[in-house]
């Protein structure tokens, strides 16, 4: 294959870059990192599972968008005949969203500015603020090409930062093989379980890449390059994801983990001084384009309900997205993150992503709308169970917030 014909292959990643970026965040990072302190290699088969419900799940979303010319929001809203059951899923689903993104975006701040305060021993309350004016900045350009190209980059750094920790680390492939591929939940590891998929599979995911594939394309003859839009970024963050649970696994197995930094370490006999630049690069990519995605998830999401028209341009859009990111940055310079807050937001998150699911497989086989274009027979059995098992896991979340709350 030419040179010519890669780079042109390649120019159709875009909005799934976006996807993958996002649910790379601190959040993951973090999860894989204690996946693998706790368990070494045994949970490699969530993040697979995880990969292919992300994978089949966004494929869905992004065909609905570019068939129907409009976004997730849209077309759950004309799903719905009966005012009562539109009015509730709307605002239930809505407001949903915009808590998880504000009780997250702190974190997601101070996550980003773990591996600058690491490398310069600069007080994260003082860096996170910065970078959250960065984001505001980058928001209000009102340019989706050049979020998307930032992500894109991201990505690229932190395939390169925690793929080459993986390598270097040199585990055991026989282990990891098994890992992957042979299912097993050992004791304790249920909510870990729950918290890798959870992070991967992100209720605003679908609203971002329902509305952004309209950017790229705008009619059916762009499916198949979305498909391996999708296909191709999602594998590279399960490939991210599964790099630094392997890294953890490999490196620190039996550490109680407090942050993936601890893993700096262990890599210095390896890669020397390299070590905690690579860490920190690593962190600071994950963090950044989780808290981008963040408001702007937020936004898309209010946006797609409100048929609010123009999408990043829409001064209703950025009014939206500064909320978040101006909350993110007053609570993160001062380190307000109350758990009582980030409960209520696991709760919400664990009621609507069954529901979303659910909603998703019924929008896709809607002949009105999808004409051909809705799913075969194998491809709904597929779904159906991703949404069951998403749905088990969506209300054990639930669950578990109550109980931690009460």
């Amino acid at each position: 294959m030419s040179r010519n014909s890669v780079v042109e292959k390649l120019k159709v990643i875009g909005p799934g870059a976006i996807i993958t970026a996002s649910f790379i965040g601190p959040g993951t990072v973090t999860t894989a990192t204690r996946a693998g302190a706790g368990f070494g290699f045994a949970l490699l088969w969530t993040i697979l599972f995880a990969i292919i419900a992300t994978i089949v799940l966004q494929e869905m979303v992004a065909r609905i968008g570019i068939i129907t010319g409009e976004g997730l929001g849209e077309n759950i809203r004309d799903l719905f005949d009966n005012v009562i059951l539109k009015f509730a899923a709307v605002w239930l689903v809505m407001i949903a969203v915009c808590v998880g993104c504000a009780a997250y975006i702190s974190g997601d701040l101070l996550g980003t500015s773990l591996g600058v305060s690491y490398l310069f021993n600069i007080p994260e309350n003082y860096v996170a603020p910065v970078i959250g004016v960065i984001i505001l900045l980058l928001g209000l350009s009102g340019s989706y090409k050049i979020i998307e190209k930032v992500m894109i980059v991201l990505i690229i750094i932190m395939s390169v930062t925690f793929i080459t920790t993986m390598f270097v680390s040199a585990s055991d492939l026989g282990a990891i093989l098994r890992g992957a591929f042979i299912p097993g939940i050992p004791n304790g590891s249920i909510l870990t379980v729950i918290a890798l998929i959870g992070t991967t599979v992100v209720p605003y995911n679908f609203f971002i890449h329902a509305s952004t594939v309209s950017e790229k394309w705008d009619s059916a003859d762009g499916l198949k390059e979305s498909r391996m839009d999708t296909i191709i970024t999602i594998t590279v963050g399960g490939l991210i994801t599964a790099a630094i649970l392997i890294t953890a696994g490999a490196l620190i197995q039996g550490t109680e983990v407090t942050s993936i930094v601890q893993l700096a370490a262990p890599l210095e006999p390896l890669m020397g001084d390299l070590a905690p630049l690579f860490i920190s690069i690593g962190l600071f990519s994950a963090g950044l384009s989780s808290a981008i995605a963040s408001p702007m998830g937020a936004a898309v999401t209010v946006s797609s309900f409100m048929r609010w028209k123009g999408g990043f341009d829409n001064n209703k859009y950025k009014l939206v997205f500064s909320a978040i990111i101006i909350l993110g940055i007053i609570t993160s310079a001062i380190g307000f993150e109350p758990l009582e807050v980030l409960l209520f937001a696991q709760a919400l998150n664990g009621l609507i992503l069954p529901i979303i699911a659910i909603l998703i497989m019924v929008l896709i086989n809607k002949k009105s709308t999808m004409k051909e274009h809705v799913n075969p027979l194998w491809l709904n059995i597929i779904g159906w169970v991703i949404t069951a098992v998403v749905s088990f896991l969506g209300i054990y979340s639930l669950i578990d917030a109550i109980s931690s709350f009460l």
